[in-house]
């Protein structure tokens, strides 16, 4: 359903293109590609993905689709964040798109923090080849119980100060890292003084993935997001050089919270392209599949399940976009942010759900990939912030002191205090 968001001449047009190339190019190698699951072992799968996205990438490139969001001086197309959402909900149709357009999670949250924060010695090391897909990257924040998680306080990972160099010790988990393996270098969120709140004594560290002290324990196994790895990684006696330290000491939530509010946004556009493809895929089963005299299209319940479906996704899309042009006006807009990615989350799961439902068998099955992104969306209620710390924050905001308007209760009755 084509509707105008006062979107750019210059996003419109990158949206296109950016269809075309997952309509005409994606969809068809996804499709050969799951078709085949049945007839190969999970790594061989894996494999295939990741050859899948390598081939992918030149043809992005080709098409001009390439790095949507890395500036014009290191090969992208260098669009502005606003112009960048109708161009990720597009690439979100496809997991394999957004990984082919260098789009996907963790490495263009990673790029945005290099790129405002690297020194640029850093940014010739680490973001050019990051840029160039030479290199693959992960963040490495959230910590094992008791540690830190959406709440980024109980950090509990220590770098200290030894010389001109840092030592990083702690354990970490859901490290994210992309579709190409293991990273090869790490964004890590640091305690790095304790006689301050976390919020203002922690830091972020470039890490390479094979300095000394680098644990991998495991590849956390998961659902959803497939390609997607999410590692455990124990930091022992990690000795990091000062010049590999993100930005200023003791701002590393800042950088962090920084590229979260970004990728929070550009996240609720690429699950909104997920709904979008879940949809086409329900008319078009509904279109065909007949049951008690009838199409399916034209039942009338499902018919408003559908309608329903375009509504929030409407809304959702409204939403995200007023979020992101308020961070381009003020720089920052963490309770629009916050409303954004709550409402998205759960619309885009509500109507991936009904895809599943509305397809029956072939919604739970996975030759359609309907199954896959349910698993996928379930996921985005937790990660990037549990619906949970978003509504705190949300709730925080509405019980400020000047969102309270006590004239409201002039004339309550109260006890003692008759009406008469």
């Amino acid at each position: 359903m084509d509707l105008s968001y006062q979107d750019s001449e210059r996003a419109r047009e990158v949206a296109e293109r950016t269809r075309a190339f997952v309509d005409e190019e994606v969809l068809p190698r996804e499709r050969e590609l799951l078709g085949q699951r049945d007839a190969a072992s999970d790594s061989d799968r894996q494999e295939a993905g990741r050859e899948l996205i390598e081939e992918l990438r030149e043809i992005a490139r080709e098409r001009e689709v390439f790095g949507p969001q890395i500036p014009e001086k290191y090969g992208g197309l260098g669009l502005d964040f606003a112009d960048l959402l109708p161009v990720f909900e597009q690439a979100g149709r496809s997991i394999f798109a957004m990984g082919a357009m260098h789009v996907a999670a963790p490495d263009e949250g990673n790029m945005e923090i290099l790129e405002e924060a690297g020194t640029e010695a850093q940014k010739e090391e680490y973001l050019r080849p990051l840029v160039e897909g030479e290199v693959s990257s992960g963040f490495s924040m959230t910590e094992p119980m008791d540690g830190c998680g959406s709440d980024a306080k109980q950090i509990n990972t220590k770098a200290e100060k030894d010389g001109d160099e840092w030592v990083i010790d702690g354990h970490k988990w859901w490290t994210s890292f992309g579709q190409g393996g293991a990273p090869d270098f790490l964004i890590v969120v640091a305690r790095t003084n304790e006689d301050v709140h976390p919020y203002v004594g922690t830091s972020a560290f470039i890490v390479d993935a094979d300095a000394d002290g680098v644990e991998y324990v495991r590849d956390i196994p998961h659902m959803g997001e497939s390609g997607m790895g999410h590692a455990e990684i124990v930091y022992d006696g990690v000795r990091v050089p000062e010049e590999n330290m993100l930005g200023p000491e003791d701002g590393g939530l800042a950088i962090a919270q920084q590229r979260l509010g970004k990728a929070r946004l550009t996240h609720c556009m690429r699950f909104m392209g997920m709904a979008d493809r879940s949809l086409d895929i329900a008319k078009a089963y509904m279109d065909e599949r007949s049951a008690y005299g009838d199409k399916l299209s034209e039942k009338q319940a499902l018919r408003f399940d559908i309608s329903e479906a375009h509504v929030r996704l409407h809304a959702a899309r409204t939403m995200v976009r007023h979020a992101a042009r308020t961070i381009q006006a003020e720089g920052t807009a963490d309770t629009e942010v916050s409303m954004s990615k709550v409402f998205a989350a759960r619309t885009v799961q509500d109507i991936v759900d009904t895809c599943v439902q509305v397809c029956g068998g072939n919604g739970i099955g996975k030759d359609l990939p309907l199954a896959d992104f349910y698993e996928n969306v379930r996921c985005f209620r937790i990660v990037d912030g549990a619906d949970e710390a978003h509504m705190r924050s949300i709730a925080k905001r509405a019980f400020d002191d000047d969102e309270i308007v006590p004239e409201e209760l002039e004339y309550v009755t109260r006890f003692g205090e008759a009406r008469r």
